[in-house]
């Protein structure tokens, strides 16, 4: 009974298997699977007929033998059927869970679309999805869509606690910082030797030294010598120049303007040497007009001569022209073309002085009209002021005279005060060997004769032009 059983449930699986699930469902509608079902029990009948002719015992007899096989065959029959039928009843069941859990999942995910609440997934089990009828696989596939997979969240980077120090971004390696150090370095020692050489070159021509002079021996022309010196250092702080340097003195009669020439010829002829120092008297080297050209000739073959020289001893050569109000036109030109900076490079390298009393008027009007502004106004202040007011006057004048002056630096000397013509009394008397009386002093300086009272000073109007004469009576 046992084999009969097995080998009818064989044959259903594999009739089952071998049909679609449609023809599954026509099959039992059309009441083809109870035949099939009654054949093969027929067939099981008679085979199990046969095994048991084959295997009656020779006692039995042959109604005893057919009541077994009666009793047999019913047994398989209900057997078969109930067993299929609670197959049945177990799929049925199975789906109709599966559609209540479906609604139920729907219903859900709506609600929680609305709330924002996450969709609950039910736990996986086992299902008969995909199999058939019978229980074997199907080769259909399921119409629920796949889900979409998850997005996995980056991790959030977590900072160390505020009682850890946190360590600092390490800066990338550059071999290039070095390069731009030694570039630096480089550079700040060529400029720390630039300006180095610059003070040697000064020095050369012991610039100190001459103010000293000039401050101890010139009287009342304090911003005069000071403007005269700045001019000097800047221009003798280098060798090459893009053009020389022109300075014109001018003021009235007894200032000191020859005075001046003769400490800066004297001071230059011992720095540079005699050969490179020119100090030239118009009225002594050119007195008559007729030999002006002549004149004019002479001059520029000695200043050629000068400058090539200072260009291969390395040095500035100085030309100081004094009394050029006398000058004539013939030797203007000659110093005009010599100054002017369309010349060689060997031309550029001069220092040229003019010493004249050029815009004396100018300059002693401004001196008079002005000492009444500010009485307490130091001796730098004041030549401040005259050199801003009279500047621009001397310039235009001194053009109209000649072309000369447009390549110049003017430097007005003011008039002398009676204090200066005492210190000039007092310096002189001592270079005589004369005793340096207080009260001789003063006698002498009230002999010279002197611009009214202005603004609780006086003027002088000869300066100290007299004064040697004068101690030369004593």
């Amino acid at each position: 009974m046992v084999l009969e059983r097995k080998s009818i449930l064989t044959r259903w699986k594999a009739l089952s298997c071998n049909t679609a699930s449609g023809q599954w469902e026509k099959l039992k509608e059309s009441g083809l699977f109870s035949r099939n079902t009654q054949m093969s029990d027929q067939d099981s009948s008679t085979s199990a007929s046969q095994t048991d002719d084959e295997t009656q015992p020779d006692g039995e007899t042959e109604e005893e033998t057919e009541k077994k096989q009666g009793s047999g065959r019913n047994f398989s029959q209900s057997s078969f059927s109930t067993s299929l039928l609670a197959v049945i009843r177990i799929k049925q069941k199975y789906q109709a869970l599966k559609r209540r859990r479906q609604e139920l999942a729907t219903a859900r995910g709506g609600v929680d679309s609305l709330t924002g609440a996450p969709v609950k997934s039910s736990p996986k089990i086992f299902t008969f999805d995909g199999l058939g009828p019978s229980g074997c696989p199907t080769t259909t596939t399921s119409s629920s869509a796949p889900q979409k997979k998850k997005k996995r969240r980056k991790r959030r980077v977590l900072f160390p606690s505020s009682r850890r120090r946190r360590a600092p971004p390490r800066q990338d390696y550059n071999r290039a910082k070095y390069f731009l150090y030694l570039l630096l370095a480089i550079v700040f020692v060529q400029v720390y030797n630039a300006i180095e050489n610059l003070d040697d070159h000064v020095i050369k021509y012991d610039l100190e030294g001459l103010e000293k002079s000039m401050k101890r021996e010139v009287f009342g022309q304090q911003g005069a010598v000071d403007g005269l010196i700045h001019h000097l250092k800047d221009y003798l702080s280098t060798y090459v120049h893009n053009k020389p340097l022109v300075l014109s003195l001018h003021g009235p009669t007894g200032v000191g303007k020859s005075h001046l020439g003769r400490l800066l010829a004297g001071h230059f002829r011992s720095v540079v040497g005699d050969p490179l120092v020119m100090q030239y008297y118009v009225l002594h080297h050119c007195p008559q007009e007729a030999i002006a050209p002549h004149c004019a000739r002479n001059l520029s073959v000695v200043i050629s001569e000068m400058v090539e020289r200072g260009e291969e001893e390395e040095k500035i050569p100085v030309f100081i022209f004094d009394e050029v109000e006398h000058m004539h036109e013939e030797i203007l030109d000659t110093l005009w073309h010599a100054m002017s900076a369309k010349q060689s490079n060997e031309y550029l390298n001069a220092i040229y002085l003019l010493m004249s009393n050029l815009g004396q008027e100018h300059i002693t009007r401004y001196v008079l009209h002005n000492s009444s502004r500010d009485p307490v106004a130091t001796a730098s202040g004041r030549y401040g002021h005259l050199l801003r007011g009279l500047t621009p006057v001397l310039h235009d004048t001194l053009e109209k005279r000649h072309l000369l002056w447009t390549e110049a630096e003017i430097l007005p000397l003011g008039l002398l005060e009676k204090d200066h013509v005492m210190e000039c009394f007092l310096d002189e008397m001592t270079q005589e060997g004369f005793y340096p009386d207080q009260n001789n002093i003063e006698r002498l300086a009230a002999e010279l004769e002197y611009y009214p009272e202005v603004g609780g000073r006086q003027y002088s109007q000869t300066g100290c032009k007299q004064v040697v004469a004068k101690v030369n009576l004593l």
